[in-house]
């Protein structure tokens, strides 16, 4: 009895595997079949959107995003260091209608106008100054070496590596170019430092009163009477230096200061004061015209009046003291000597 009911199960389990089996042929071939169907009226392409907005279909999205970079490459065709697609398109695998007609042109300006393009280029600069500037750094070097090649003493020639997202920044220019803007520029250099030298050594030559440098004579002229004479005109010795010249000559400022006194003082007429500073002071007396007023910051060489012959005077002419510490000293000592 035991084994006619093995048997019975045996035969149930067969039945049933033979059924499940069945079911699963239908199964895989009517996949097969709608599979068939949907490949002849369709085929598989990426859906590309971007904040979803859809752009159209593409047929391999790498392809896409590479012929974007190569877009760029081939207008900038220069200096590009690295190009950033700034919002990533979105890509969904579907079957489309075989007559849809894949749009990566159109695609691919879209995403283009979304990308971020970094360039790179070389400046040269002398002494932290931008001369000019090159495509590559062999370039860059190339010149670098050529030039202190030819100018031992041209130390301050540098590399400086930039970056801009802005292609209109990339001003370069081929080696020969460059070279010829780093020599001018060399040359100014050299130029400005011997003036400068030039411009030291005039100072360190000027005459110096309590440490204040006296840079120009206030006018040229004829000396009429000198520091320390006495005269039938004046009641005690003279306390400056008289320079003659014609009425309306430009007198000047011997050094920088600030003006003290700009008016009419007794026998001294029209009288410019300047303070210098150190206790150092300029009197321009006698003058015609004054230009300038209490208060005013004067630079060395600045005109301050005119020649005249006010005040008690007998004929056009500067009178020129120099004090220090409200004594009087001769001009003589310092200018016109």
């Amino acid at each position: 009895m035991k084994r006619s009911v093995n048997f019975i199960l045996k035969r149930r389990l067969k039945y049933k595997t033979k059924q499940k089996l069945k079911y699963f042929n239908v199964v895989v071939l009517s996949a097969s079949l709608m599979i068939g169907v949907v490949s002849i009226k369709h085929k598989p392409m990426y859906r590309v959107s971007i904040d979803g907005t859809e752009l159209g279909y593409v047929q391999n999205k790498e392809a896409l995003e590479e012929q974007v970079k190569t877009s760029i490459l081939q207008e900038t065709k220069k200096n590009v260091d690295n190009i950033q697609i700034q919002t990533e398109p979105e890509y969904q695998l579907t079957f489309v209608d075989r007559t849809v007609a894949s749009t990566e042109e159109e695609i691919a300006s879209t995403v283009k106008q979304d990308t971020e393009v970094t360039y790179k280029y070389y400046e040269l600069a002398l002494n932290h100054e931008t001369v000019d500037a090159v495509n590559t750094l062999e370039e860059a070097e190339i010149l670098v070496g050529k030039i202190k090649e030819e100018n031992k003493e041209i130390q301050e020639l540098s590399i400086v590596e930039k970056y801009t997202q802005k292609v209109e920044e990339v001003q370069t220019t081929n080696i020969e170019v460059a070279k010829d803007e780093v020599q001018v520029k060399i040359t100014e250099k050299i130029e400005e430092q011997e003036k400068q030298k030039e411009e030291e050594e005039r100072i360190n030559r000027m005459p110096e009163v309590n440490g204040i440098k006296l840079a120009c004579t206030p006018i040229s002229g004829t000396i009429t009477s000198r520091y320390g004479v006495s005269s039938r005109i004046r009641s005690s010795n003279h306390t400056g230096l008289d320079i003659a010249a014609s009425t309306g000559t430009p007198i000047k400022a011997v050094a920088a200061g600030t003006v003290k006194q700009a008016s009419y003082q007794g026998s001294y007429g029209k009288i410019v004061k300047i303070n210098h500073g150190n206790g150092v002071e300029t009197w321009y007396a006698h003058t015609s015209k004054m230009y300038v007023s209490v208060g005013d910051q004067i630079e060395a060489g600045e005109v301050i009046a005119a020649v005249g012959s006010t005040g008690n005077s007998t004929g056009p002419h500067l009178h020129l003291e120099v004090r220090i510490n409200g004594e009087h000293v001769n001009p003589q000592n310092y200018l016109y000597q």
